[in-house]
Order: C-alpha cells, then structure tokens, then sequence
C-alpha cells in the first residue's frame, strides 16, 4: 500500500526486505508509474546501475530509454554536497546557496572542467550510436538504482529541468529520507519504492549487486533503441527525437 509523505513525494513501503536485482526493482518501480504508460515518457537511466533500472521501467511504459550524462559539481571538501551539476552540452547549473555560504565559487571552473572530462568520455562512447533524446514538453522519468545523499540524482534533475519538460519525475527503488526531501525540491513528483527506518548503502537493497560496465549500458541502450524502432514501425508511433 502506498504511503503518500508529502505533495510530491510518495514512498510505497518501509519495508527493508532487499530486491533481487536491478531488474526485479525496475519492474517493481514500473508498476508504481503506471499512469505514465501511453503518454510517450522519456526513462533517463543514471549510469551506470539505473540504466539497468530504467531499461525495466521503459519497457513497461513503452517509454523511450536514454541515458543522463550530466554530472555533479561535488563542493570542496564536502564531496556529497552538490554545488551545482553540469549538462552533457557544458551548461553550468549552480546551487547559489552552496556557492556563496562556503565561498567556493573560484572551485566551480576547477570541478567543471574535471566533470568535463567525464561527460565527453561517456559521450564519446555512446553518442556515436544513440542519439541524445530531446526532453521538451515531454514527461521525463530520471531513474537510479537508488540515492543515498541524492546529489547525483539532484544534479540530473536540474540539467533535464533546464530542457523544458512538461513533467519531471524522480523514481528509485530505495532511498534515504534525506535523499528523498532533496529530491523533492527538484522534482515534480517523487515515486521511492522502500525507505528502510535504518539506510547506510543503496546496496543493501540488494541480494545481487553486480557492477555493471559501460558496455553495459550500451548494450542496453542499443537494445531499447531497437525495440522503439520495433514499435514506432509496427504501429506509426511519433520519434521522440
């Protein structure tokens, strides 16, 4: 039964009973966005282990599956503390709040440039086959396997904010309750499957915990891909570009 705890944040169960894999939560998850089907959603994955995730949630939904290759601006000396995110085409998102009470704004092009660097390697690998889907006026579904602290997560929802969607969901199979009021903030509508009383590792919601490689991820995303193709053929359904 699902618990609603805020405007915009619902979370189903307490329960910490751990999922089998990423595949059984992102099944899981799909049910829990179900009003979302037929409504063309955009899934963004966050790599590496939420495109797993997020590959379920697009199948059920008939979404469209892509992958989010923004990237936190960690804050010097707070790592987990997001001063901002960068988008995959080098805009610059800042949390004003964060630069300014720790005077860290001369840090900002420091981190930006390393995350640069990060961003063009992802891209590099996937962006030669999978085409970036754009996000405007579209419902747009952000996914992890999970948020600890939330500033990954946090980070991704302001660059696909910056896109314009007409709706922007964050959903996890497991959280923290501080992860989740951040990502409230953010997001129009928060769907966690499980917040444990007691959290200390996304990991621990689960008995198979694979590491999961960038081929992965293609792999996956190529897979999607071909389904949509599939689909759009068989049925004339609309690109989403």
């Amino acid at each position: 039964m699902s618990n609603r705890t805020g405007r915009n944040l619902r979370v189903v169960s307490t329960s910490d009973q751990p999922f089998n894999d990423r595949v059984e939560a992102g099944n899981l998850l799909a049910r829990e966005l179900e009003q979302s089907r037929g409504k063309s959603p955009v899934i963004l994955g966050v790599p590496r282990g939420g495109v797993v995730v997020a590959r379920e949630v697009a199948d059920v939904l008939a979404g469209d599956l892509d992958i989010v290759l923004s990237r936190k601006l960690g804050t010097p000396g707070h790592p987990e503390l997001a001063m901002g995110s960068l988008a995959e085409d080098g805009t610059v998102f800042l949390n004003e709040d964060v630069v300014s009470s720790l005077g860290v704004r001369d840090a900002v092009q420091r981190e930006r440039d390393h995350q640069m660097t990060e961003i063009r390697r992802r891209s590099d690998l996937i962006r030669r086959t999978i085409p970036k889907i754009a996000l405007k006026g579209r419902i747009v579904v952000v996914v992890d396997d999970g948020a600890a602290t939330g500033a990954t997560m946090q980070a991704a929802l302001w660059a696909a904010r910056h896109e314009d969607p007409q709706r922007l969901i964050a959903a996890v199979p497991v959280a923290s309750d501080h992860a989740l009021q951040r990502l409230s903030q953010v997001a129009d509508e928060v769907v966690c499957l499980r917040k444990p009383a007691l959290f200390y590792a996304v990991g621990q919601a689960y008995r198979e915990f694979s590491q999961v490689e960038d081929n992965d991820v293609l792999r996956l995303l190529r897979g999607s891909r071909e389904r949509q193709h599939s689909r759009e053929g068989g049925h004339g359904g609309d690109d989403g570009g």
